[in-house]
């Protein structure tokens, strides 16, 4: 059976970020801790060998990728971009603001006035479902569009790799936590991977497979 071994990465803190804006496909830059986040990251991660690098196809993603890399004390690899990680769509709600969003997708169909007090009584596929609903214009993705596109990516990986590859991808906060509230239905996702946190999967022939989540401390990983 082939095995991968999956480090995903947060993105550093963007402007969107510090001022708690939806940030799906629309993009904004790095911040200087964002930069910090990213390098902070590639300091903890420098003894990996990766065998590939990859990056969703925002400039907050690439960047952060490329300043991880600096910091690898093994070969510089090239960033390859993959749209397949990107972050969740928000369609009509890129760039609101956060909370005005939530509220707006969620006490509809739930009460709930937060992302964060929904994720305790509701699984995380329904928020993508609710905020598809809520959109005027009902661009932003649905669960199933979402994981629709997730599993291409996946497959790609699949099948570009060797057994045992190490592979570094820098992606987003809903789409990691995502990733992980899939992989272990036990785990707390009511909140997101910090900017610049490390997480380890599993990807074998039957899927993916949670080994760390949200590692966002000083101490180097191995």
């Amino acid at each position: 059976m082939k095995k991968l071994k999956l480090y995903f990465v947060r993105h550093g803190q963007t402007i969107f970020n510090k001022y708690n804006r939806m940030q799906g496909w629309s993009d904004s830059p790095l911040t200087e801790k964002g930069y910090a986040d990213a390098h902070r990251a590639g300091a903890r991660l420098k003894n990996i060998a990766f065998d590939a690098a990859y990056a969703s196809d925002t400039t907050r993603a690439m960047n952060t990728a490329n300043a991880i890399m600096a910091e690898n004390a093994h070969e510089q690899l090239p960033i390859e971009t993959m749209p397949e990680f990107r972050e969740e769509f928000y369609g009509y709600y890129e760039g609101s603001d956060s909370a005005q969003a939530w509220f707006e997708a969620l006490m509809p169909v739930s009460g709930k006035r937060t992302f964060h007090e929904f994720l305790e009584e509701n699984p995380i596929a329904a928020s993508k479902d609710a905020m598809k609903a809520a959109d005027p214009f009902h661009d932003a993705e649905n669960d199933a569009e979402f994981w629709d596109r997730l599993n291409r990516g996946f497959a790609q990986l699949m099948e570009t790799h060797n057994d045992g590859d190490t592979i570094l991808v820098v992606s987003h906060g809903t789409t990691i936590r995502s990733m992980a509230g899939k992989a272990d239905p036990t785990l707390d996702i009511t909140w997101g991977p910090q900017n610049g946190s490390i997480n380890r999967f599993t990807l074998d022939d039957d899927g993916l497979h949670l080994d760390e989540y949200n590692n966002h401390g000083d101490e180097e990983l191995l």
